[in-house]
């Protein structure tokens, strides 16, 4: 039983697991809460496409009589878990947004790897959460499911593509879910909803099917924080033959790298990349203050740009073209219910010719050389996660901004979609109008353990700590 006024749903995942192992609570007990957040969560920001209780529970119960025996499945057992709909799991349809998807008559009965690997860890499903169709852009609204808010500010955008598997984890619907990352979309969701988020190197979470995104596109966990997430990351980067591309197996636990210190690592922080952003100066000022937290830990840090141009153009076209792929089946009729900026792309993608597609490769591979030639000097490289905080939600781009397309406010995450590196957003504090601020740290590719460490760092010196949604709030 609960001791306490302590509330099961705020609990991170580690400290269910260690409730559940001393007997302190069950995971029966933890889901019902945690359902309970769901339903709120569903109710205020439209975070989800799917909530199963049932299935919830009775998952739980039987993660329960395994706690009971003293032999759980593993590391995640009796964990709440949330699922974004663009990635299969069995029982439930998977339905991208997108309202030429066709639920009737399809089956479901296929966990893409991460899941199956949750699966047999024992973890608890409590629904699917919300995506833009096909999880085009970086905010999350879709024809088929609506808007989702912000946990801060309904009426602000959750961010996206991931956005409702933020909000379910700023709310207590869950304290991991599990995201894809494209071009920032689970940093720019983590950022904008105050969560942690990880994209991993490309290849370090096997993906089936193949995203149309190509090597774009990667899976990640969002969590409570980034002891949470290495405690996934061991789960969910077990081997998996459907994906030809995955890396080799992590040679050791990423939550035994996460006792390691920050103290000697070299860290760059660049304010803007050299791109001259123009980064909202309450948001600067507490990126600044996260980099003096690790100053302050003993890293060595150095002001300086990577000396890279903005890829934007390149990464349009290997995106466009991918959107192009993702709808080139649908006939007239199903290409009338797109959402109207993903017709858009989708055009323009379609006129790239191969020539224009190896063109943007070139640039990809350029800068993947050069962003490994500066971690041949610096361990991490520090930016903000974004250069804003969230902003209306509905719309793409912030009104009045002039921008036409997510990338133009996107210029810190994109980039290291295009280089496969780990990426992580932490929140760092609050703005004037009390909406988190993430800052984004970047490591060389296969550097996920250290970029989790010094993620971690911040969150034992108390750089993370930011106030909770009021929707949870005693």
């Amino acid at each position: 039983m609960t001791n306490g006024p302590t509330r099961l749903a705020d609990l991170s995942a580690t400290r269910l697991t260690a409730g559940y192992a001393a007997g302190e609570f069950s995971p029966v007990e933890a889901t019902r809460e945690v359902l309970e957040r769901a339903e709120t969560a569903q109710a205020a920001v439209n975070a989800f496409t799917r909530i199963d209780a049932d299935q919830a529970l009775a998952q739980a119960a039987e993660s329960a009589e395994r706690w009971r025996r003293g032999a759980p499945a593993g590391p995640v057992d009796g964990v709440p878990v949330t699922v974004k709909d663009l990635l299969l799991t069995r029982g439930a349809p998977t339905l991208r947004g997108s309202r030429t998807v066709r639920a009737e008559g399809a089956t479901w009965d296929e966990d893409a790897p991460a899941v199956a690997r949750l699966r047999e860890s024992g973890a608890v499903f409590v629904g699917k959460t919300t995506t833009p169709e096909f999880g085009w852009k970086g905010v999350t609204d879709s024809p088929r499911h609506g808007v989702t808010g912000n946990p801060y500010d309904p009426g602000r955008t959750s961010g996206g593509s991931s956005g409702g598997s933020a909000a379910a984890v700023a709310l207590g619907a869950g304290p991991l879910s599990l995201g894809t990352d494209g071009g920032g979309s689970v940093r720019i969701p983590a950022s904008f909803c105050g969560v942690f988020g990880l994209k991993a190197t490309y290849g370090r979470v096997p993906l089936y099917p193949a995203s149309p995104f190509g090597t774009l596109a990667h899976v990640g966990p969002m969590a409570r924080d980034a002891a949470d997430a290495a405690l996934v990351m061991d789960v969910i980067c077990g081997p998996d033959w459907r994906d030809w591309s995955q890396s080799a197996p992590e040679p050791g636990s990423f939550r035994a790298a996460l006792a390691g210190k920050v103290a000697g690592l070299r860290v760059a922080y660049s304010p803007s990349l050299g791109w001259d952003v123009p980064v909202a100066p309450e948001l600067a000022a507490a990126v600044r203050r996260a980099v003096d937290t690790l100053a302050g830990l003993g890293a060595d840090v150095e002001e300086i740009d990577p000396g890279v141009a903005d890829p934007v153009e390149a990464f349009h076209t290997l995106w466009f073209s991918g959107a192009a792929r993702v709808v080139q089946p649908l006939g007239a009729a199903d290409r009338e219910l797109l959402d109207p900026g993903l017709r858009e792309v989708c055009e323009q993608g379609a006129r790239y010719s191969a020539l224009d597609y190896l063109a943007a490769v070139d640039v990809r591979m350029a800068l993947g050389r050069a962003m490994g030639r500066f971690h041949s000097v610096y361990d991490l490289l520090v930016t903000p996660t974004e250069p804003l905080t969230a902003f209306a939600a509905g719309v793409e781009v912030p009104p009045g901004s002039g921008h036409t397309r997510w990338t133009g406010w996107t210029p810190f995450t994109y980039p290291f979609n295009l280089t496969q590196q780990p990426a992580a957003t932490v929140p760092c504090g609050v703005d004037g109008d009390g909406l988190p601020i993430g800052v984004q740290l970047v490591g060389a590719r296969h550097a996920d353990a250290l970029v989790l460490r010094a993620a971690h760092a911040l969150y034992e010196a108390g750089a993370a700590e930011i106030p909770a949604p009021r929707l949870v709030r005693p």
